[in-house]
C-alpha cells in the first residue's frame, strides 16, 4: 500500500475544518498535507464534462504552477479528475477526498484508483471520514461535498447543469463563508446553467488564472504575464478580456464595443508587451 494510512481527530483537523457545521468526528487520510500557507481551490464540476470544461479546467490549472496553491477536488470523474490530473501536470499538490473510505480495493471510482496513487506518488493526499474499508454510496457525497468546501478558501465551478448535484456544493459557499469563482459559458448552454445562475447572485466571473489569484490574495510574480495583465486598465484591460478565446480582428472589434482606432492602438500595445499575438487568422493570449 502507498502512503500509511493515519486517523486524525478533531485537534489535528485544519482550523478551516473546524469553522463549518458539524464537522467530521474523525477522518482518516494517506499522504501528506500542503506545506503552511498554501491556499486551497476547492474545484467541482460535472461528471460528463465537456471538452469546453476540461479546456477551461487545464488553463486556468496550468495558470497557477508555481504558486502555493493545491487543488481539493472528490476524485469522481469528469471536472473532479480532470482537476486532479492538471495539478498533478502543474506541479501543484493535490487532495482528493473520495466518496468512500482509502483502503486500495475499496477506493472509488474504480476508473481513478491509478490517479489515486499518482496523488500520492506525488505528495498528495486522500482524506475520507468513511471507515477505511467502506465502500462508496450515493449518501456520503453530500457529506464529502462539505468538507471539501470546508477546507477550501475559494471553490471554483467549471460546469454544472440544472439538476447537477454541483449546485448544491457551490450553495454551501455561501453558507460557510467561501469565495464562489465560476467559468462562464455560452449563452444557452446547458451546462452552464450553475455558473451563469452563481453569477447573477454574485459568484466571481473567472476566465484566466489571474482571477483565481486575485481571488486566494496570492500576488502575481513580478515580470510574469499574469503580472502584467493584472496592470491593464482601459482599453487594453477590455481588449485583453475580450480575447479569453481567440478571435479574428474584427469580432474582437465588435466584442470589445471599443471604437476601431482604440480597439487597434489597444491590439498593437498589448502584441509589444508579449501578451498576445496574431496567429492564424486569429489573436490569442499568449
Amino acid at each position: 500500500m502507498l502512503a500509511t494510512l493515519t486517523q486524525l481527530d478533531r485537534t489535528d483537523y485544519p482550523s478551516s475544518l473546524l469553522e463549518i457545521p458539524s464537522p467530521p468526528e474523525k477522518l482518516w487520510v494517506r499522504g501528506s498535507w500542503a506545506p503552511a500557507g498554501t491556499k486551497h481551490l476547492a474545484v467541482v464540476g460535472s461528471r460528463a464534462l465537456t471538452r469546453y470544461g476540461k479546456e477551461a479546467c487545464d488553463m486556468l490549472i496550468s495558470g497557477l504552477a508555481g504558486y502555493p496553491v493545491s487543488i481539493v477536488s472528490g476524485l469522481a470523474l469528469g471536472a473532479d479528475a480532470a482537476a486532479h490530473r492538471a495539478a498533478l501536470k502543474a506541479g501543484l499538490h493535490t487532495l482528493a477526498i473520495p466518496g468512500s473510505g482509502l483502503n486500495d480495493d475499496v477506493i472509488s471510482p474504480r476508473s481513478n484508483s491509478d490517479l489515486a496513487q499518482e496523488i500520492l506518488a506525488s505528495g498528495g493526499m486522500l482524506l475520507s471520514e468513511q471507515e477505511p474499508g467502506e465502500p462508496s454510496r450515493p449518501q456520503y457525497f453530500p457529506s464529502r461535498n462539505r468538507i471539501m468546501v470546508g477546507l477550501a478558501d475559494a471553490i471554483l465551478v467549471i460546469e454544472a447543469g440544472d439538476k447537477s448535484g454541483t449546485l448544491i456544493t457551490a450553495r454551501l459557499a455561501s453558507e460557510y463563508n467561501r469565495d464562489l469563482l465560476c467559468v462562464p459559458h455560452r449563452i444557452g448552454d446547458a451546462h452552464g446553467f450553475g455558473s451563469h445562475l452563481f453569477i447573477r447572485l454574485g459568484a466571481a466571473l473567472v476566465t484566466e488564472p489571474l482571477h483565481i489569484l486575485e481571488a486566494l490574495r496570492i500576488k502575481p510574480r513580478e515580470g510574469t504575464d499574469l503580472a502584467l495583465a493584472g496592470k491593464l486598465e482601459g482599453a487594453e484591460k477590455t481588449m485583453y478580456a475580450v480575447l479569453v478565446d481567440p478571435l479574428p480582428r474584427d469580432e474582437a472589434i465588435r466584442e470589445s464595443r471599443l471604437s476601431v482606432g482604440e480597439a487597434l492602438t489597444a491590439l498593437v500595445s498589448l502584441e509589444l508587451k508579449g501578451l498576445i499575438r496574431e496567429e492564424f487568422g486569429a489573436w490569442r493570449r499568449i
